[in-house]
């Protein structure tokens, strides 16, 4: 192989190259996030279902279509019917220490934006779930979704504002309490309004539920936190490995290093492609080695033979 030297675009292609790699392997932790999500479907299915029931107890399909009847002849005197997709739900079933019946409520909303601690204002929590639920469309927006979870650690920054703003523009969010997304987030949104009679704010119109429906609620909120968590250690997996790729890439002097380590990962990379644009630092990792570092930084899924002969060449190099 020539002698061809790095460079910082070489760097980059190859650093690319590996990360979508990565990133598409069929991992334990990328498995976790994938079951996640369909587990996030089930149970917004269910919980929508729950708070039909919920919501059409507190306020008849009957009493709402009067009210809409009186609105037409009366106009905004009798203007109190409303679509929602955020509710406080509250069940009386709980007793304090002194045996007094207490109040359990909290609200939930079903927007993509919504909230995952029973907040009705608006926090990062939202966005971490609407771009964890719509990576691949995301990604393929040529934007950023793992922003929040590349810079968990970090605290705002202009970095991580752009590319929060170009996920959240890409998905249609406007503002948190308006009901005027577009695209992605008003599809979503779109099938879990139902109407509710008054004309005040969430929390002072508590709807009752009883305590395995409110339960049922708190599941589906979990579901979704649980997205969010399963979204960060995937990427973590992937951070981590990345982070050893740049040390040791921005070490190779020699391009034959950085194809070596990616034949070592078992990633084909053509060398003639990736000079073909452009072309023209001591090795501190030998490509072996840091192949055998990066690839023991995630667990891929392993089948229950291939555990079984691994377990034996281990025993059998212990002889």
């Amino acid at each position: 192989m020539s002698k061809i030297r790095m460079n910082t675009e070489l760097r980059n292609k190859l650093f690319n190259k590996m990360k979508n790699v990565f990133e598409n392997e069929d991992t334990q932790e990328k498995e976790a996030y994938l079951q996640a999500r369909e587990n996030v479907d089930r149970q917004y299915e269910h919980a929508h279902r729950l708070a039909v029931d919920v919501v059409e107890r507190a306020y008849p399909p009957e009493d709402v279509s009067v009210l809409r009847t009186f609105k037409k002849k009366y106009g905004s005197p009798c203007d109190v019917v409303a679509k929602d997709k955020c509710f406080y739900f509250a069940h009386n079933e709980d007793k304090d220490e002194d045996g007094d019946i207490t109040e359990t409520k909290s609200h939930f909303d079903f927007g993509l934006f919504g909230n995952l601690n029973g907040s009705e204002y608006d926090s990062e929590d939202g966005k971490k779930f609407a771009f964890a639920y719509y990576r691949e469309d995301l990604k393929a927006m040529d934007c950023n979704p793992d922003i929040f979870a590349q810079q968990n650690e970090n605290k705002d920054n202009p970095h991580k504002t752009k590319y929060v703003d170009e996920c959240s523009k890409a998905l249609g969010y406007t503002n948190y309490h308006n009901n005027d997304d577009q695209g992605m987030a008003k599809t979503f949104n779109a099938p879990y309004y139902l109407d509710v009679i008054g004309t005040s704010y969430c929390r002072s119109r508590a709807i009752a539920c009883t305590k395995d429906e409110y339960e049922a609620f708190e599941t589906w909120r979990i579901a979704k936190g649980s997205l969010v968590v399963n979204h960060q250690k995937w990427i973590d997996t992937i951070m981590k490995q990345c982070d050893q790729l740049k040390i040791g890439l921005k070490a190779y002097r020699y391009l034959s290093e950085g194809i070596e380590l990616a034949t070592e990962l078992g990633i084909q990379v053509d060398e003639a492609e990736l000079i073909r644009t452009n072309s023209t630092g001591l090795t501190i990792y030998n490509p072996s080695n840091l192949a055998s570092m990066i690839k023991g930084m995630k667990n891929k899924n392993q089948s229950r033979e291939a555990k079984i002969l691994a377990r034996k060449k281990y025993e059998e190099s212990l002889n």
